[in-house]
This record gives C-alpha cells, structure tokens and sequence, in this order.
C-alpha cells in the first residue's frame, strides 16, 4: 500500500511516500519559498538525491513539479495511483479527535477552523484541495496535530475566563505536536514490551517549538501549548507561559499594537530574545552571560513542568525526550534531569552524552528515552488504520 504524507505549509510542500505497513519511505521532496524568490525543491529516493533550483509560483506547480518528478523515476507514474494522501492539518478543534477521511463536510470544518489557525489551516486546506482536484479517486485523510489532545478532561482544557469565552468564542487549550507524542509514546511502549494503555509517560518535543505531554494509560491528560502553540515551555521565538498582562503594559506605556505584541512573543521572543540566537548547538559553545541564562532558562522551564505532571499522573513510567533539542542535546537533557533523582530518575551519563536510545540506568524506576520522532510516519500510520476502517 502506497501513502502520501502531504504537510502543506504557507511557502513550501513537504511531501513523503511510504510503503505500507512497513513504513519503508520511497520518496522524500520538499519545496521551499514558494511563489518567492530563490525557491528551491529536494528529491530525495533510495540513496540518491535531487535539488532543482527552478522557480515554483504556487502550490499548484510545486505537487505538479513532485508528480513529475516521481514519474520520472518510475516510482509512481501519478497520484491517482497512491492507496492514500494524507494531509497534515495544525487544527481540528473539537470537531475532529482522530483521523478522518476528507469529504465535503470535514473541508466545510476545516475552513471554519482557519480563525484559530489563520497561518496554518488555510494553507493545509489548499493542499487538500489541489490534491482533490489531482487525484480526485483517490481517498484523502486529515491528520490534525490537536486531536491526540482532545482526550483532556475539561477541567486541564478550561482557562479560568468566564464561561461564556468558551462557549462563544472556543477559547480552551488544545494542544499542538499531537502526533510526534503520540509517535514517540508508542515506540517508547514498544522498548518496554508493554501497550501504551499500561503506561505512564512524560513527553518532550523539544525544538525551535517545544511541548510536553502528560499520557496517563496512552492518553494526552495534559499538554503545555493551549489555545494556541504560544503557551507552555521557552522555545526558540516563542516565549512560552508569561504573565498576561505583561501584553496590557507594553501596549499601554510602550505603544504597542496588537500586530507589535504578536510579533514580539511569537517572533523575538525565547531563546532569540534572551540572548540573540535560536540555534542551541551554537548557544551551549557560548561563554557569555546571557547564553548561560537562556540554557538554564529552558531547562528550568521543562524541570518545572515535568515536576507538576508527575504530581498529576501519581505514577511515571518513563520520561521521553525528541525533536531537534531533544534528540542531540546531551547537556540540556542532564541539565533538565539535574535532581530528579528523589522521583526515581538515574541518568546514565555516558549512554547520554551518546544519544543513546535508552539513558537511565537499569536501576532507574523512571526509564528515560531518546526517541527520534516521524511525525509523517504517525500520519501514514493513522491513515492506514482508517482506510482499514472504511473497508
């Protein structure tokens, strides 16, 4: 069974197809700037490798321009050949809490979901309907980032605002990187021989956007990006949980405006903001001041929350760290791990400073985890899971 995983961005298509069950990728293309100057595509198959410089001007072109080059080298002549297209969708709010296959009705839904995610939705829906119009036979899916969240009880996804801002307006936590936690928790499941359903877990997506994850039995109890992907953890530009009325003061004595407020939290604020630089691998070679504060700013951060969901879910099973930061951050890992050893975490210093899949040690009662995400793996798999379903 062939799958397309489509992630249809604002400037750029990111597109990978696997062969299912086995997940083996056969293809791999990115497109990048879209519609500006300087775009730039990537082919990626087997072992080898493409990189086409020619101008791409809408979406359109850029899936034509992926058709093209999949024919080419014969490992499908045309989308109307795939199993499957599957589309990466930021935001399903409470309309969608697993993966669905796209009708007229989940579009219709979908666009109304654009007011919560104006950047992302929108540009996930043009996607879904220049690949309608491609491969219109074809069953098409909407995995949405949130629906692994929605399993939160109401009162981890109220906000202490009048009611009526729920009902009216929506506004509640929902959460985001749903399918990279719920991918990663099942590899960590499969490590330990056991279902996800027997165990407890602390997720960590850290990157340029971070979150953590509480799953109490294999379900999201509890996430830390809310309403939008603003909430929760210092990111790269994004500042995480502040005090809101910090926003009230700075458009009342410093002029911002709403556009100016937005930008700073969300574009200049975190690691960049504190000390001038997103990338991690360069900020830990720093001996300045302010590069020392940042890493322990954010190690603070991800202390504080995996502390209060170990309080919430009683009992921790393992702890998972993934995503860029994740993933290649030895020294951040030990920093965030420094003291937890009163809860049952032993680190391993040595499998940590290799990135090793598992760094606790076997005395550890907590097993910690370094897992590489496939967040297009985890849509592949899902789609696969409702196209069995519908049969």
């Amino acid at each position: 069974m062939k799958i397309a995983v489509i992630n249809s961005g604002s400037s750029s298509i990111k597109f990978q197809l696997f062969s299912m069950p086995e997940g083996k990728i056969l293809a791999h293309a990115l497109v990048e700037k879209i519609g500006e100057t300087g775009s730039r595509s990537i082919f990626e198959y087997g072992d080898k490798k493409r990189e086409i410089t020619t101008a791409v001007k809408t979406h359109h072109e850029g899936l034509k321009l992926i058709n093209t080059l999949l024919s080419e080298h014969h490992i499908v002549a045309h989308f109307s050949e795939l199993d499957a297209i599957a589309h990466r969708v930021v935001h399903g709010g409470e309309s969608f809490k697993s993966a669905v296959l796209i009708d007229d009705a989940v579009i219709e839904k979908i666009k109304e979901l654009i007011l919560l995610a104006p950047l992302h939705n929108g540009a996930n829906l043009e996607g879904i309907l220049l690949s309608r119009k491609k491969a219109p036979n074809v069953p098409q899916i909407a995995v949405f980032d949130t629906a692994f969240h929605s399993t939160m009880s109401k009162e981890a996804y109220l906000y202490a605002l009048p009611y009526e801002m729920y009902e009216k307006h929506k506004i509640r936590r929902y959460g985001f990187h749903g399918t990279s936690h719920s991918f990663v928790m099942k590899e960590a499941a499969k490590k330990m021989k056991k279902s996800p359903k027997e165990l407890n877990m602390i997720t960590l997506h850290l990157g340029n956007g971070s979150s953590a994850c509480a799953i109490q039995n294999g379900i999201s109890v509890d996430t830390s990006m809310g309403f939008t992907p603003l909430e929760g953890l210092m990111m790269g530009t994004r500042c995480g949980d502040i005090d809101p009325a910090i926003t009230l003061y700075l458009q009342r004595e410093a002029g911002f405006s709403a556009e100016d407020v937005d930008a700073l939290l969300n574009k200049r604020s975190g690691l960049l903001g504190v000390c001038g630089s997103i990338d991690l691998r360069e900020i830990e070679k720093r001996d300045d001041e302010l590069s020392k504060t940042a890493i322990e700013m954010m190690a603070r951060r991800v202390k504080k929350y995996i502390g209060s969901y170990m309080v919430l879910l009683g009992r921790v099973d393992a702890l998972v760290f993934t995503a860029g930061i994740g993933e290649n951050s030895h020294t951040l890992r030990a920093k965030i791990l420094q003291n937890l050893e009163i809860f049952g975490v032993e680190l391993d210093e040595e499998a940590n400073r290799q990135n090793a899949l598992l760094i606790s040690k076997k005395s550890s009662r907590i097993k910690v985890f370094v897992i590489k995400t496939d967040e297009e793996l985890e849509i592949a798999r899902q789609s696969e899971e409702v196209l069995r379903k519908h049969k």
